[in-house]
């Protein structure tokens, strides 16, 4: 019913839009409408589509550096509560995991530095007053625009694991213990993390932080259980290979005798929620 709708290519990944992603400026057009306010209504979706391009830029930047440690990433597929760039892998070595993780947060960044770099050459000195109710259409955007780039930079670096924040705890983690008791410790900080947002959300009665608490809940049990099975699987591989399954490994091997499964090959996606609407 819901399926993916290809935009394109953005550095030559394919760029999915998934079907559920409509019913997003679809609820914020409605509820302008209902303000009766439809020229604010269909500025909003602009906006709102503007910052999905950021979103798409924040994965790319992902996959960027993915593709400087030799790992490709299949596709980047746009959802309502934000981007995935599912990488084939997830490096092992922590450093290049902090590499990939803070490849999205930089992204947004360089966008915010960017359109306030811009405000300064263009005399805009307090280019905050963008969002004032005096400020033109562009100015209103571009306001829009840099606020929102610094907020999902800031989001994303919050340590709850799946997010990019959690997987630069789990790499730092990783660097004194398994990487299995790692993930456990990364996914516990991001479930307590998940709750207090939970709990907020539901005070606050923010239907989103709601939904953002409960998909960090969700993948960081899920991605969990992934790392289990890689770690079991590579037990299988050191038995009869007497190798320790590292990031060299991934296709190179038929799964060794009796082994159900396929040789290593940790498809994690670089998961990357925002609860900006």
């Amino acid at each position: 019913m819901f399926g993916s709708l290809k935009l394109g290519k953005l550095f030559g990944i394919d760029v999915l839009i998934h079907g559920t992603f409509w019913l997003l400026p679809l609820f914020v057009f409605l509820s302008g409408v209902m303000a009766n306010d439809i020229f604010g209504a269909a500025f909003d979706v602009v906006v709102l589509l503007g910052i999905f391009v950021c979103v798409a830029l924040h994965e790319a930047g992902h996959a960027l550096a993915a593709r400087h440690y030799g790992i490709a990433t299949r596709d980047i597929t746009l959802y309502p509560m934000g981007g995935i760039a599912s990488l084939e892998r997830m490096p092992e070595r922590p450093g290049r995991e902090i590499a990939i993780a803070l490849a999205g947060p930089v992204v947004n960044f360089a966008i915010a530095f960017g359109i306030l770099g811009g405000a300064l050459l263009g005399n805009y000195l307090v280019p905050l007053s963008w969002v004032s109710e005096h400020a033109t259409l562009a100015e209103a955007f571009l306001g829009r625009l840099l606020i929102a780039n610094a907020f999902l930079g800031l989001f994303n670096l919050l340590p709850a694991f799946p997010m990019d924040g959690g997987r630069v705890l789990r790499a730092v983690l990783s660097y004194g213990m398994p990487r299995l008791q790692a993930t456990r410790v990364a996914v516990t900080v991001g479930t307590v993390l998940a709750i207090i947002g939970g709990f907020l959300g539901i005070l606050t009665a923010s239907l989103s932080l709601v939904l953002v608490a409960v998909v960090v809940f969700v993948l960081g049990r899920a991605e969990l259980a992934a790392v289990h099975v890689q770690e079991a699987r590579k037990r299988w591989h050191r038995y009869f290979y007497g190798d320790s399954g590292d990031d060299r490994y991934e296709s190179e091997r038929p799964p060794p005798p009796g082994h159900p499964g396929e040789p290593i090959r940790p498809a994690n996606p670089a998961y990357d929620f925002t609860s900006k609407w």
